[in-house]
């Protein structure tokens, strides 16, 4: 699946919510579940409470794909309470159904989406861990809109003709991801590795406040060799000894970093800002001085 600003057009796409949280499919078979992350472990134990998933699956074996998802106070899932939830977490988690792989031992990835939808929704039976989202055909760019005002990550596009491809990327699905742009104050910088040994390897940025230079997190991505190259030699010369930011950051953000003067201003893209104050995903554009 991949990632486009580009928003389908036409009554032959359908659209979803993008849930922000672990993929994970469920596989459930007399009576029992077990979850399945991405890279292919087992975390059933993680989450108990999705022992009950099997009353409400309308068959004796099913394999389904998911988003488990947490939820704030104000309703919005938050990656980092998902990474925080499991076992004692006072937060329990969500599965939200998007699709289905195989009932009663029969494969139908090769129906096409809007079959396997219908399949879905008659499969899974709402409960108080788990729902089969809504979506709608055509009127993407509205949905867009909606889950941008609300906070949401983003959209998903499928074409409704499409299979279900397993470990492969698909023109018939594509993510229209939020994105935010911000502006930061760089404060350090880490050792780069292999073709950037010689510039380095992320930016350590921050939040101006009333109190100093609050530590935001690093920004790694976003840079050509040019942008590396320049900027190392402006932050080479204005390295100080003493870290800027207050508090000070992780130890394993110390550890090997070389600290800046805080005089150069970043504008980055990022996906949002966690409850920590950590950008999310970022992406560096320019330096704004």
């Amino acid at each position: 699946m991949g990632s486009t600003t580009a928003i389908p057009e036409g009554d032959d796409w359908a659209f979803e919510i993008k849930w922000d949280g672990y993929r994970t499919v469920a596989h459930v078979a007399d009576g029992a579940v077990r979850l399945q992350s991405t890279a292919g472990h087992d975390v059933t134990a993680r989450w108990p409470e999705f022992a009950e998933l099997p009353g409400s699956v309308n068959a004796r074996a099913a394999i389904l794909d998911s988003e488990l998802v947490v939820f704030d106070d104000d309703g919005r899932p938050r990656f980092e309470l998902t990474q925080q939830s499991g076992v004692g977490s006072p937060r329990e988690a969500v599965l939200q159904f998007f699709d289905v792989l195989q009932v009663d031992g029969v494969d139908v990835i090769d129906l096409p989406y809007e079959a396997r939808r219908r399949l879905l929704e008659q499969l899974v039976e709402p409960g108080p861990n788990w729902i089969v989202p809504a979506h709608r055909v055509g009127g993407g760019a509205e949905l867009v809109a909606v889950t941008a005002d609300q906070g949401l990550e983003g959209v998903v596009a499928k074409r409704l003709s499409s299979t279900y491809r397993p470990g492969t990327r698909s023109k018939d699905w594509r993510k229209i991801k939020h994105r935010t742009r911000v502006e930061l104050t760089i404060g350090g910088f880490t050792a780069g590795t292999g073709n950037r040994a010689s510039t380095f390897g992320s930016l350590l940025v921050g939040q101006l406040t009333d109190a100093g230079l609050r530590f935001a997190g690093g920004v790694g991505t976003g840079f050509d060799q040019r942008s590396l190259e320049s900027l190392s030699a402006r932050l080479r010369e204005i390295v100080i000894d003493d870290c800027p930011f207050d508090p000070l950051p992780p130890a394993s953000v110390q550890r090997g970093a070389t600290w800046v003067e805080p005089m150069l201003r970043n504008e980055i893209e990022i996906a949002e800002f966690t409850n920590d104050g950590l950008v999310r995903h970022a992406t560096f554009l320019r330096l704004t001085d």
